[in-house]
């Protein structure tokens, strides 16, 4: 087996064509499916299944997909990293995070990470809570920023910053902080809430904090990005409930009300893999 046959296979298994993967590849198809017929018969497995209507992986072709492209994505991260030392980098952080995180806690373990370890770079990706943990498992990214209750076994989990929860309401909104003490006061309005595929947890916390008031909210709008939801409540469309130090960084027409007197607190983790081998991280996780 050499490198080429795992390549070959990526292309056909993303493609699920062998026209389109020979052409991706600059070969013949022909000659495709000699090296694709090969590498199932060094294997002693059938990966992929081919009829009239097209290409298909087999359970054991679905699994080998994901193991070559662990395999393929280390070395691409090998070769990157040996670019960085040979131009003088010590390396390279790959770094997703919340939108949230970006407010107080991504610039300060920048800022520490810049005075400590000034040849580390970094690359930055706003992402979801699920496609972190699933790109930092495939060690895609080395260090994410996440709002979860738990993650799995393989990846550790700290906690970094404990935070309130806040009603966003618009400017003018006839509701002033001086007069709100519950989001019951709140129950007739629309609410525009992050989507559940931002957090399922943070999501549960939102209307657990609704149910305790007494109330299940009018939910019309959800969305995954916080400007997104702060232009909704600047226009009318509704009311939010967000973490408080989300109002940083913003110059929009809303107020925060930070909600008073309730048990919810939300918090933002940092996880990795503790098998991840980019020798990079051992160092900012002590800065985190």
């Amino acid at each position: 087996m050499e490198l080429r046959h795992l390549l070959y296979f990526q292309a056909v298994a993303e493609e699920l064509n062998y026209r389109k993967a020979a052409s991706r590849l600059f070969i013949s198809q022909p000659g495709l499916s000699r090296q694709i017929k090969s590498l199932e018969d060094e294997l002693g497995v059938q990966l992929l299944e081919r009829d009239q209507t097209g290409v298909e992986l087999t359970p054991t072709g679905v699994f080998f997909k994901g193991e070559v492209d662990f395999l393929l994505n280390h070395i691409e991260s090998t070769k990157n990293q040996l670019k960085a030392i040979a131009s003088g980098k010590v390396g390279e952080l790959r770094i997703g995070f919340l939108g949230s995180a970006s407010n107080r806690v991504l610039p300060e373990l920048l800022k520490k990470l810049n005075d400590n370890y000034p040849l580390i770079s970094t690359s930055l990706e706003e992402l979801s809570n699920s496609i972190q943990v699933e790109m930092i498992q495939k060690d895609k990214l080395d260090l994410g920023f996440v709002r979860l209750a738990s993650v799995p076994e393989d990846l550790e989990m700290r906690p970094v910053f404990r935070d309130s929860f806040s009603l966003v309401v618009p400017e003018n909104h006839p509701v002033q902080l001086a007069d709100f003490h519950s989001v019951s006061q709140f129950q007739d309005e629309s609410f525009i809430l992050f989507s559940s595929d931002y957090s399922n947890y943070y999501y549960d916390q939102i209307m657990g904090i609704c149910r305790d008031a007494g109330f299940i909210p009018n939910i019309r709008h959800k969305s995954v990005h916080a400007l997104t939801i702060f232009r909704l409540v600047e226009n009318g469309l509704g009311v939010a409930i967000v973490p408080t130090s989300l109002k940083e960084g913003y110059d929009l027409k809303v107020r925060f009300m930070e909600i008073p007197g309730i048990p919810q607190f939300t918090e933002l983790s940092v996880i990795w893999k503790p098998k991840n081998r980019n020798p990079t991280l051992s160092r900012v996780i002590s800065l985190v």
